[in-house]
C-alpha cells in the first residue's frame, strides 16, 4: 500500500478528541484506529506491537545484522484530531497535477485561496488532497501516520529481501521504534507515552507543514485566568453601591497591550491571547493563555499579569491578598490564577546536537532544503524532550490544519517517506 493509499484509509476514521472527557483516550473512536494500526504494524513485520489501555499504539523495527549497537530512535504521531472543526466523515477532493490556483471546495462553495495560503503556488504540478469544505481534512496528523508506516513498510520489505538472499542489507539501520497516540489535540498526547516501553534515546515527532521542516524551538506557555467579583444591586438603587464585574473586566482587558495579541505578532514574538470572556455584574472571567519563545521575556509578562492584578483589586475597592469570601467587607476584587502550560523544548534540544543533525542531513539528502523555523505553539515533541527523549519535529506536508481549508500532497508526503528512511539508515 502506497502513502496515498494508506493516507485515505486513515482520513476515513473519525477520531476527533473530546477535551471536556476524563478518559484516555478521550473518544472510542480513536481506539477504532489504533487497532486497526496494530494489525497493520504486525502485517508489515514489526514485532513489540501492542495498544495499551490508553490507546497508544508501540511497535519496533528490530536492527539488521550488525547495527544492533546503533542508537535506538523513534517516530511519533497522532491520532486524534482537532475538536475546532469537524471530522465526521471527510470527503477529499483529489487534484491532479495541481494548476496552482484557487480549488473550490465542493461540498460549501468556499475556495482556498492562493492569497490565504500563498505555499499553494510552492505545490503546482502536484497531487494535491483537499477536504470538499464540510469537515477537516485529517491531514493532521494522519498524513504523518501514513508517512511512518510507509517507511516502516518500505524498510521492512528491504531487511526481508537482503535475508533472503543470504546478504547483508547494506543500508541497515538500528532499532527503530514508532508509536501512535491519541488525544494529542488537546494537549495530552505525551502525558501517558511509555517511555520504559518505547526504548528510544531520541525520537521525531513527525506532524505540520513543509516537508523540510525540522523544528526544536516552541513557546514557553501558560495560561491565566482573572476572576473579578463584583457586587450586584437593582440597578435604581445602585448609586455608589454597585460593582459591576463586568465592566471591570473590560478595564482589565483594555489595560493588556493591543500590539501584543496573535493577531498582531509573528516568528519569535510573544503574546497575550484573550480565549474567552465570561461576565454579568457580579462575576466575570477573563481567560488568557500566555506565550514567549524566550524564558525571560515568558517570566516578565507573568509579573506583568500579576502587577494589572494587584492594581486593579485595589482600584476597584478590594483588598490586596485578602479572601474573598465578603466582598462587600473589602475582600479581594480582582483573582489571578496563573498555570504553566510547557517550555520550550529548546534548551533540551541544544545538548542532544545529534538529533538534529541527523534530521537535517537526512533531508538535504533527498534534495529538499531543511528549514527551522519556531514553532509558535507546542508540540508533544515538547513535553517528551523535558520528560527524557529529545524529540524535534519534523513537517509532513501539510497546511491549512484545524479547518475545512487543509491539505496536502501526495509528493510531499512521499518526500518524508523518503526523509524518514534516511534518518532510520544513518549510523549513529
Amino acid at each position: 500500500m502506497n502513502v496515498q493509499e494508506r493516507f485515505l484509509k486513515y482520513v476515513s476514521f473519525t477520531t476527533t478528541s473530546d477535551e471536556s472527557s476524563e478518559s484516555c483516550p478521550s473518544t472510542k473512536q480513536q481506539l477504532e484506529l489504533g487497532n486497526f494500526l496494530v494489525k497493520e504494524l504486525e502485517s508489515i513485520g514489526l514485532s513489540q506491537v501492542k495498544i495499551d489501555e490508553n490507546g497508544y499504539v508501540y511497535g519496533l523495527l528490530p536492527a539488521t545484522a550488525g547495527r544492533e549497537n546503533d542508537t535506538p530512535i523513534g517516530f511519533i504521531s497522532h491520532m486524534d484530531t482537532s475538536p475546532d472543526f469537524s471530522g465526521e466523515d471527510p470527503k477529499p477532493q483529489i487534484i491532479e497535477d495541481y494548476d496552482g490556483n484557487d480549488v473550490l471546495l465542493k461540498g460549501t462553495g468556499a475556495m482556498l485561496k492562493v492569497d490565504d495560503f500563498p505555499t499553494l503556488k510552492w505545490l503546482k504540478g502536484r497531487t494535491l488532497i483537499t477536504t470538499d469544505g464540510t469537515t477537516l481534512l485529517g491531514a493532521d496528523d494522519k498524513a504523518g501516520i501514513a508517512e511512518i508506516m510507509t517507511a516502516m513498510e518500505e524498510l521492512a520489505e528491504a531487511d526481508r529481501h537482503a535475508e533472503s538472499r543470504g546478504y547483508e542489507n547494506l543500508s541497515g539501520h538500528g532499532d527503530i521504534w514508532v508509536c501512535f497516540t491519541p488525544d494529542e489535540e488537546i494537549g495530552r498526547g505525551a502525558d501517558r507515552l511509555d517511555l520504559s516501553y518505547f526504548k528510544a534515546k531520541y525520537a521525531y515527532t513527525v506532524d505540520g507543514g513543509y516537508e523540510g521542516d525540522i523544528a526544536y524551538e516552541n513557546f514557553n506557555a501558560a495560561s491565566a485566568t482573572f476572576k473579578i467579583h463584583g457586587k450586584g444591586v437593582h440597578p435604581g438603587e445602585a448609586k455608589g453601591i454597585m460593582k459591576n464585574a463586568s465592566l471591570m473586566a473590560a478595564e482589565i482587558a483594555m489595560a493588556l497591550p493591543e500590539n501584543e495579541t496573535p493577531a498582531t505578532t509573528e516568528g519569535r514574538e510573544g503574546f497575550y491571547h484573550l480565549t474567552e470572556i465570561q461576565g454579568d455584574v457580579s462575576e466575570a472571567t477573563l481567560h488568557y493563555i500566555i506565550r514567549d519563545h524566550d524564558q525571560t521575556r515568558f517570566e516578565d509578562r507573568q509579573k506583568f499579569l500579576k502587577e494589572i492584578a494587584e492594581k486593579y483589586n485595589e482600584q476597584f475597592g478590594g483588598t490586596p491578598f485578602a479572601s474573598v469570601k465578603d466582598n462587600r467587607a473589602g475582600g479581594t476584587v480582582v483573582e489571578l490564577q496563573l498555570k504553566h502550560s510547557y517550555s520550550n523544548m529548546l534548551q533540551i534540544i541544544e545538548k542532544t546536537p545529534d538529533v538534529l543533525m541527523r534530521a537535517r542531513t537526512a533531508i538535504e539528502s533527498v534534495g529538499v532544503s531543511a528549514v527551522s523555523d519556531p514553532v509558535r505553539g507546542g508540540t508533544d515533541g515538547a513535553k517528551l524532550s523535558f520528560m527524557g527523549l529529545p524529540c524535534p519535529n519534523l513537517g509532513t506536508g501539510g497546511y491549512g490544519y484545524h479547518g475545512p481549508f487543509e491539505h496536502v500532497t501526495v509528493e510531499g508526503m512521499e518526500t518524508v517517506v523518503r526523509i524518514i528512511k534516511r534518518i532510520a539508515e544513518t549510523r549513529g
